[in-house]
């Protein structure tokens, strides 16, 4: 079995290594090539895992039956790797974050925030109300997805286009960081829907959330808006607790030692741990988690940052992409689930209302209409914080294989022509500086995001 398993283990990373170097001559941003590498292992695709497990058995004589045993144990190996990198890549996204950049864009950032975040919130939400009228938690996740931006694309395009000191971009990353704020507040609130409509029996036994342990009774409204302040209230308690220890450990540790990773990592888990108990998703809580060391992390602790980044994007994260990948199961499209006609929806939906809802805010903001145009595109591509969530919805059976890969298509079809098409709207134009601060590192274009 383990000798298997590390056969296994080799054509993954060696698959995981080859194709993205490939497709990136190609422009294709490593997600979506992680993607392909994992529809390429899973049971949609030529299902590599299956048959190198199968001629490992063979090879040692092993009956059938190891084989498929293995297979199976691999694959959950591939989605524990997966969840871990998770947590690191929203924990990441949230140590990203510089709040400090709204005082130079307080109205166009507003503007951007409320309306990308409400219109696409509201077409993603009637698109599944459409197709599953009496789906409530769904509507909500999908509402969810359509609001979410996708930070890894925005901020390199920013800086590579030198527009990270300008007043539009200022605008539009800050704003990138609050509607991926607002989109996992609702996408907790679509889980804690979900869960409430479910019976006991219906399978919470793996979950840690003191919600579900409630008696039948304690159900109702009442609940729900209970849920929406403790949330709140789990949201201050994180940032206040997690910045606290984060100032701690900083005056007692160097940023280069390696036992600052370790404690690092589980003041994080713990924050995941805690908002599992009062019902918030891993997601939320990892992002916080992150946003509260934002501070302690850059700077002279830029050191701490660059290694915690590096081993979340260069081992575990990449598994999430490939776990989603392998999950995806194409053929719902030929079935009778309307899965082409809930892919079409679902993609001319989310681009009109990103494009229209940041066209108008820019030009509400004063911005000439070009400039405004390439604001409704920075927001149209949906890759991690999307991908995540609706591997989220998925895995509560919330999201069915329909909907689940029309989203897996609405990444592929947005991200893949937005970088070139911002470039040649911006082509030429002059912007305005949003006044002297510091503009925070991103990643560079050829890592994972």
């Amino acid at each position: 079995m383990n000798g298997a398993f590390l056969i296994l283990f080799i054509a993954l990373i060696a698959l995981m290594a080859l194709i993205p170097s490939l497709l990136r001559r190609l422009a294709i941003p490593q997600v979506i090539a992680l993607l392909l590498v994992g529809t390429l292992i899973g049971p949609s695709g030529i299902d590599l895992i299956g048959h190198l497990a199968r001629a490992a058995a063979n090879f040692r004589g092993l009956p059938p039956e190891t084989a498929q045993t293995t297979a199976e144990q691999f694959g959950a190996l591939i989605d524990t790797l997966g969840s871990l990198g998770l947590v690191f890549l929203m924990a990441l996204a949230g140590m990203e974050a510089d709040f400090k950049l709204i005082r130079s864009v307080r109205l166009p950032a507003t503007v951007l925030s409320v309306l990308t975040f409400l219109v696409p919130a509201a077409a993603g939400y009637f698109v599944y109300r459409h197709f599953r009228p009496d789906d409530i938690p769904g509507q909500l996740l999908y509402a969810s997805l359509f609001a979410s931006h996708s930070v890894g694309i925005v901020f390199p395009v920013m800086r590579d286009l030198k527009l990270s000191h300008s007043r539009f971009g200022a605008a539009v990353m800050i704003s990138t960081i609050v509607t991926d704020v607002s989109s996992i507040i609702l996408l907790a609130v679509s889980v804690r829907l979900y869960r409430q409509t479910q019976s006991p029996a219906a399978g919470h036994a793996g979950t840690l959330s003191l919600f579900d342990r409630l008696p039948d009774f304690c159900t109702g409204s009442w609940l729900t808006a209970f849920f929406l302040i403790l949330i709140l209230g789990y949201l201050l308690f994180t940032i206040f607790t997690v910045g606290f220890i984060g100032r701690r450990i900083m005056k007692y540790f160097n940023p280069g030692e390696d036992v600052l990773i370790t404690i690092i990592l589980a003041v994080i888990l713990g924050a995941v741990v805690l908002g599992e108990l009062c019902g918030v998703n891993q997601v939320v809580g990892a992002f916080v988690a992150g946003l509260a060391l934002s501070r302690f992390v850059h700077g002279e602790n830029a050191l701490l940052f660059r290694r915690f980044e590096s081993i979340g994007y260069g081992f575990l994260i990449p598994f999430l992409f490939v776990s989603i990948g392998a999950r995806a199961d194409f053929s719902v499209f030929g079935g009778n689930g309307g899965g082409v006609t809930v892919t079409l929806w679902t993609v001319a939906a989310l681009i009109v209302s990103k494009i229209a809802s940041g066209y108008c805010a820019m030009r509400v903001s004063g911005f000439e209409r070009r400039v405004s145009v390439a604001a409704g595109l920075m927001t149209v591509p949906q890759l991690s914080a999307t991908l995540a969530a609706a591997e989220i919805g998925r895995e509560l059976g919330i999201l069915d294989g329909v909907f689940f890969n029309a989203i897996i298509v609405l990444a592929i079809v947005t991200t893949l022509p937005v970088p070139t098409l911002v470039r040649l709207t911006l082509r030429n134009c002059r912007f305005r500086n949003a006044g002297d601060f510091e503009v925070p590192q991103v990643l560079k274009d050829e890592e994972l995001l």
